[in-house]
């Protein structure tokens, strides 16, 4: 039995889409939807449909937010990522971005006959992963590959604007602002909406938000490895690869252990 989720806060396109599964795909078994990104990771995660239907615009996480976040806490093992849809709303433009991404994705209004060849694909890459698990073979390393590449692309779709990378963060304790230099960032970690700065001998906060810091690094030296880390490259001494495609770091100067998720994984290969 198949099975899929709908994540979509608006009732009413929410209805419509089931139904029009319901014509198009009548084995697909779909439960009420998700109203926002957050419930939908929720549920991806413990119900562990075969699709996802992740509207791109929602409360909470977005679209894209969401399909991340299940990416990276998707349990390893013989569990096999969802296929994911994105639903969109977005002009021509913004869609012919989701073609050369190859992901993907359908349009609201969603129309009949864009949906069927939609399933159609959905089907047939089913019943490979289906072929492949019946002769016992290891899941197709190269479709979970292009699916985590097609959703890193779409993750950087819009390039930040040009600017001179930092070299000192300000950081505020109290009346005394601390000046750290960028050269001695272990690495950064997103606190809600501050930043916690971790150097070899302590740590701070910045009242700015990890997304907005990012493009004002260094990207050769500055690697994200998780929605909500960033660590300096040449500060990572070990990478170590698990069974679910995680890589756990240790770091030359700090004692923690960093987790890069599968979706950033593909940074640590050797040479």
């Amino acid at each position: 039995m198949r099975t899929a989720l709908i994540a979509e806060d608006e009732p009413l396109l929410a209805q419509a889409l089931r139904a029009e599964l319901a014509r198009a795909w009548p084995e697909l078994t779909v439960p009420a939807a998700a109203v926002d990104g957050d419930e939908a990771v929720e549920r991806a995660l413990a119900e562990r449909p075969d699709v996802v239907f992740l509207d791109i615009r929602m409360p909470g996480r977005n679209g894209l937010e969401a399909a991340e976040a299940i990416i990276e806490e998707w349990p390893g093992g013989t569990a096999t990522l969802p296929l994911i849809v994105f639903v969109t709303a977005y002009d021509q433009y913004a869609i012919q971005a989701f073609e050369r991404a190859a992901v993907d994705y359908l349009q609201k209004p969603v129309a009949p006959a864009r949906l069927a060849a939609c399933c159609a694909r959905l089907k047939d890459m089913l019943a490979l992963r289906d072929t492949a698990r019946q002769a016992d073979a290891a899941p197709a390393p190269d479709g979970e590959a292009a699916l985590l590449g097609r959703l890193r692309t779409l993750l950087g779709a819009a390039p930040a604007p040009a600017t001179t990378p930092l070299t000192i963060l300000q950081a505020s304790v109290g009346a005394t602002l601390h000046m750290i230099p960028v050269d001695e960032v272990i690495y950064l970690e997103a606190a809600d909406k501050y930043v916690r700065v971790v150097t070899a001998t302590g740590e701070a906060l910045i009242r700015t938000s990890l997304r907005e810091l990012l493009p004002r690094l260094q990207a050769e030296r500055f690697w994200q490895i998780h929605r909500g880390t960033v660590v300096r490259a040449d500060a990572i001494a070990t990478a170590t690869r698990d069974d679910s495609g995680k890589v756990f770091l240790t770091l030359r100067q700090r004692p923690e252990r960093l987790v890069a998720s599968r979706l950033y994984a593909h940074l640590f290969r050797g040479m």
